[in-house]
């Protein structure tokens, strides 16, 4: 499609709505354009009572996913999604247009669910978070066929370990399975420093995580290498110039 090459994923998937052909007789007509993720956010910041709730409904399942990945914790991930919908709202007016709507979003979302974390790792540790643990047993967090597992729960728990900004990266690119350079602009780094996070990350989960690999259930683990529009990254490679 002319003039789609160069952009990030989600800066093509919020271009706007789909194009509709005419319908045959007897069928429903297809639903109009709808309009663009930037157009939703002018007409709130113009005082559209009803375009914001529709710029965050198209959005939901995958901020929701982040939130939920990130924190591990439905109860958590709802008030990070909420603070963040909240801070949204009402900094609309200082979006610039510098990145893509939904890059914007998943943002404030990420940097939400990182204050929690960062909060949490400042308080002395209490042991192992149960309710966490009763939460992924139960199969409350994402769909996926480990969701329920001990492996699950043992990928969790490790992540757990890693430096916030590790976490975030290896959630958007292992887990969620974002290109790397749509986590760099999500993250607000270069995409080494995403590459450096990640390969740094997965290193530190090498020595909790090897009983997986000897037990058959490394598919559930962060994977090694992650394939994807900026290239492979491994343990072995640093990728950038991010030391933490």
């Amino acid at each position: 499609m002319p003039g789609a090459e160069g952009r990030t994923a989600t800066e093509a998937h919020e271009a706007g709505g789909t194009q509709t052909g005419h319908s045959l007789p007897g069928q429903r007509a297809a639903p109009g354009p709808q309009p663009p993720d930037a157009d939703l956010l002018k007409r709130h910041v113009a005082g559209d009572p009803d375009a914001f709730s529709q710029l965050f409904l198209r959005h939901r399942d995958r901020l929701w996913a982040v939130a939920l990945r990130t924190l591990a914790d439905p109860e958590e991930a709802a008030d990070a999604l909420q603070d963040a919908m909240i801070s949204a709202f009402r900094r609309a007016d200082s979006f610039r247009g510098d990145s893509a709507v939904t890059t914007w979003l998943h943002r404030i979302v990420v940097n939400a669910c990182l204050d929690r974390l960062r909060r949490k790792a400042s308080r002395p540790a209490t042991g192992t978070d149960e309710r966490m643990l009763d939460n992924l047993a139960l199969g409350r967090a994402i769909p996926d066929p480990s969701a329920a597992s001990d492996t699950a729960i043992d990928v969790t728990a490790a992540l757990r370990t890693l430096p916030p900004d590790q976490q975030a990266a290896l959630v958007l690119v292992d887990m969620l399975g974002y290109p790397v350079a749509d986590a760099a602009a999500i993250l607000g780094v270069s995409q080494g420093t995403v590459k450096s996070r990640c390969a740094r990350g997965r290193a530190r989960l090498l020595p909790r995580l090897g009983h997986l690999r000897r037990s058959g259930g490394v598919a559930a683990a962060p994977h090694a290498g992650n394939r994807s529009a900026a290239g492979n990254v491994s343990p072995a490679q640093g990728g950038g110039e991010d030391q933490s």
